[in-house]
């Protein structure tokens, strides 16, 4: 099905999606995205007007800082109304981050922003690479009674679409290097392209744009494990200028029930620090208040993330935080489905 007059903007940042063989050298270098119709003859028959902006030098993913992000979304906002959607291709390691944090700072999304990647360069004979844009493309250029079919902030990888901030990556071996394990995939590709339109989120209407570009990263990540002691709570919840912790906790919410360990939460809470409680398993949802050792939490002032992921509640804190806020209002933000990044039980 041609789709004439499409317009579909690529964002290079870096990745292995990017690489290809030197001829000449036989080492990797970054592809040329101004030459990519020459590369995908495949895409040309849909008629696509495809443009593209490449970071220079590209960003190893394990690189990627807020500052990076900052820089996604200003492109994102200069270029909003000239396309129709985009496709940022972004190495795997953090690329759930990355697209949890779109999620948040592009406020009133109203248009696909589909990032992917790859597990082998696009120029290597088995690449993934090229299933993996060509279907981000086709998805960013999606519409339907002249409105986008997929408009928020996705991960496509191995045939299936993800929305970004239900995302995280659990394979470093495999093609298929992300999962949603708590949210159903907004589509997937076989023979057919099948959305699974119910669970897309659809604005009621299609506002202008605002992007959020303050972002605190006064937080930290406090993960649980058996053996852990007041001297390591000491370290994280002491750092000057703290202003939230992701605590990870066990099953569903549940931490330990000692003196030691719940003073030190409430002097943290009684301090002004944000604590939010997100479940160290990938599949199912914190529960606070089920068992005694959530509910202790609960009480102290604790937040449950319910079934977040890590990747969207650090991302989230960090946009809420650097909004200016009061303490209470970034709380009852917190407690809210801001972009679909959690089901409230």
């Amino acid at each position: 099905m041609v789709q004439e007059g499409r317009s579909i903007l690529l964002i290079y940042t870096g990745g292995t999606i990017g690489m290809h063989e030197d001829p000449v050298k036989g080492a990797l270098k970054p592809f040329d995205f101004t030459k990519i119709m020459q590369h995908l003859p495949e895409i040309r028959g849909y008629g696509y007007k495809i443009e593209s902006v490449s970071f220079d030098p590209p960003i190893d993913s394990s690189d990627i800082d807020t500052a990076t992000w900052i820089k996604i979304a200003e492109i994102i906002e200069e270029n909003y109304h000239l396309f129709d959607g985009f496709v940022i291709l972004h190495g795997t390691d953090t690329m759930a981050y990355s697209a949890s944090a779109m999620s948040f700072m592009l406020e009133d999304l109203a248009k696909p922003v589909i990032f992917t990647g790859a597990q082998l360069p696009l120029g290597a004979l088995r690449t993934d690479g090229k299933e993996n844009m060509i279907t981000s493309i086709m998805i960013a250029a999606a519409k339907e009674y002249g409105k986008p079919v997929v408009p928020e902030v996705c991960i496509y990888f191995e045939s299936k679409l993800s929305r970004g901030n239900r995302t995280s990556k659990v394979n470093t071996e495999h093609f298929n290097a992300f999962q949603s394990p708590n949210y159903p995939y907004l589509a997937k590709a076989g023979v057919h392209l099948v959305y699974n339109r119910e669970d897309v989120r659809i604005p009621g209407k299609f506002p202008e744009l605002k992007v959020h570009k303050n972002l605190c990263t006064e937080i930290a990540i406090l993960k649980l494990f058996p053996g852990i002691n007041g001297a390591h709570l000491d370290a994280i919840l002491g750092m000057e200028g703290l202003k939230g912790i992701i605590l990870e906790t066990y099953g569903a919410g549940n931490a330990p029930t000692g003196s030691w360990f719940l003073n030190r939460i409430k002097k943290a809470l009684d301090r002004g620090i944000i604590v939010l409680d997100v479940s160290q398993c990938n599949i199912g949802s914190v529960e606070m208040g089920l068992y005694e050792t959530s509910r202790k939490l609960l009480n102290a002032g604790v937040i449950s993330g319910y079934d977040t992921t890590t990747e969207a509640a650090i991302t989230k804190m960090m946009v809420l935080l650097g909004q200016g806020l009061t303490i209470a209002e970034v709380k009852m933000l917190l407690n809210k489905s801001l972009k679909g990044e959690f089901t409230h039980l």
